[in-house]
């Protein structure tokens, strides 16, 4: 719906683009059955707003069919034409994929620039990536959409370029020197993710050699992961009531309730229709989820899409092979039940009591701490399972062994004996298993 903007919302946003959000979505199909359209317009708003965009409309679109040439009816595009014009929009933001035909028509017909909903996450995570591993992978995946969008469109690409130059030889067009400058570019920054990747499994391999687990936090966008992950681990990574507030993964260690350190980290945020470039870009970022001991799915319940958000989310967990025997890591975090009315939340509760014990979901809320301590103690069950517990003894003068020990093992317990020695209770990971039992011949497992 298409509201009146008054003369001091005009004031705000005149150093703002002004901008028009169309949703055009499908009657019919899997998405009009799993997806509230009012919802999906809001999404697509807020991802608008993530950007600073000075919002003049909203537009939702009930569409029988798509049209190869401008997406949208004729009528519908007078209408939208009309509505660009009376609100001095200068972009339309489409909740939709488009193709360059389709962006290049309506961009004619509306005299506005046009984007669609996979420019718009791109232009967002272009905004929000602050390391230089962030930056190329956006950089990447922008890359990968511009050689989708170059086409005969546009006269400084039909131009042939003569002579000799680097640029391009005889009859080599500008559009496949753009196409090969781009192809260029884009190997380099492979090839720069190749060294970041090789440095991040380094860091991996550090961290195995200490005797502290990985959860990682993962969840649709907005969900309330980096909230949880300050509330945890009392750091201030941003969280707003924002789209895409964070990129960059953060890593922080925390203690569990019996002492126990593991390391916490908080990862993107997911969403639907995330572009598959993005996702191929942001593999190497990914990995850190894959190979982590648990995984936190923090879902907002309070959301009216919830279940459609967490469809979209195991979707995507399962194209990073998150499937099977790795299940058994994943815990749905039932997240903002503070903006649930009294009645949805006993029914949330009863619910989550109908799971089975091991796949049971943890009601919190990251915002005033409830239903934390609760899921601190769920995540050490899960590590306990996962990991072998052994008693041993160490000598009074084997204080080198006591402290590789500490350094490797996660040490339970620990009593001293009348001899000045040691009696401990350590947790092993399994594949340090053999290590600790050739070392310490005393290690029993209890």
């Amino acid at each position: 719906m298409i509201g009146e903007v008054s003369v001091e919302e005009r004031a705000l946003g005149e150093d703002r683009t002004r901008a028009v959000v169309v949703g055009p979505y499908l009657s019919r199909g899997p998405a009009a059955l799993s997806r509230d359209p009012q919802a999906r317009l809001a999404e697509a708003v807020g991802l608008a707003q993530a950007i600073d965009l000075d919002i003049v409309g909203e537009l939702p679109v009930a569409l029988n069919e798509v049209r190869p040439a401008t997406y949208l009816g004729k009528g519908k595009v007078e209408e939208i034409a009309e509505t660009v014009k009376a609100q001095e929009a200068g972009l339309v933001s489409m909740d939709c994929q488009l193709s360059p035909v389709q962006q290049r028509n309506l961009e004619k017909a509306w005299g506005a620039k046009v984007i669609d909903r996979t420019g718009l996450i791109l232009e967002i995570f272009g905004q929000r990536a602050r390391t230089k591993e962030g930056a190329l992978q956006v950089e990447l995946a922008h890359l990968a959409y511009q050689k989708s969008r170059l086409v005969r469109s546009w006269t400084h690409l039909e131009r042939q370029r003569g002579g000799f130059g680097f640029l391009g030889g005889p009859g080599e067009t500008q559009i496949e020197t753009d196409r090969r400058l781009i192809e260029e570019r884009m190997r380099r920054i492979e090839q720069d993710l190749d060294k970041v990747k090789r440095t991040r499994g380094l860091h991996r391999k550090t961290r195995r050699e200490v005797p502290y687990p990985v959860v990682a936090l993962v969840g649709y966008t907005n969900a309330g992961k980096s909230t949880l992950f300050n509330r945890l681990t009392k750091a201030e990574v941003l969280a707003q009531d924002m789209l895409f507030a964070t990129l960059d993964p953060t890593l922080r260690q925390i203690r569990l309730p019996h002492g126990a350190r593991v390391l916490l980290s908080d990862t993107v945020g997911f969403i639907s229709d995330l572009p598959t470039m993005l996702v191929s870009a942001f593999r190497a970022t990914l990995e850190e989820v894959t190979l982590a001991d648990v995984i936190l799915h923090v879902r907002d319940v309070s959301h009216e899409d919830s279940e459609a958000q967490a469809r979209d989310v195991e979707t995507i967990l399962e194209e990073l092979g998150l499937k099977g025997e790795a299940e058994g890591r994943i815990v749905e975090v039932w997240n903002k039940i503070d903006g649930l009315e009294p009645e949805r939340l006993e029914a949330m509760r009863l619910a989550a009591r109908g799971f089975d014990p091991r796949r049971r979901p943890a009601l919190v809320s990251a915002l005033t701490g409830e239903g934390l301590d609760d899921l601190l103690a769920r995540i050490e069950t899960l590590l306990a399972e996962s990991r072998v517990t052994l008693a041993l003894e160490i000598s009074p003068e084997d204080g080198q062994g006591l402290a590789w020990l500490h350094a490797h093992v996660e040490v339970l317990s620990r009593e001293t004996k009348e001899d000045g020695g040691s009696r401990l209770t350590v947790r092993v990971a399994p594949e340090r298993l053999d290590e600790v039992r050739r070392r310490y011949s005393s290690a029993l497992r209890t």
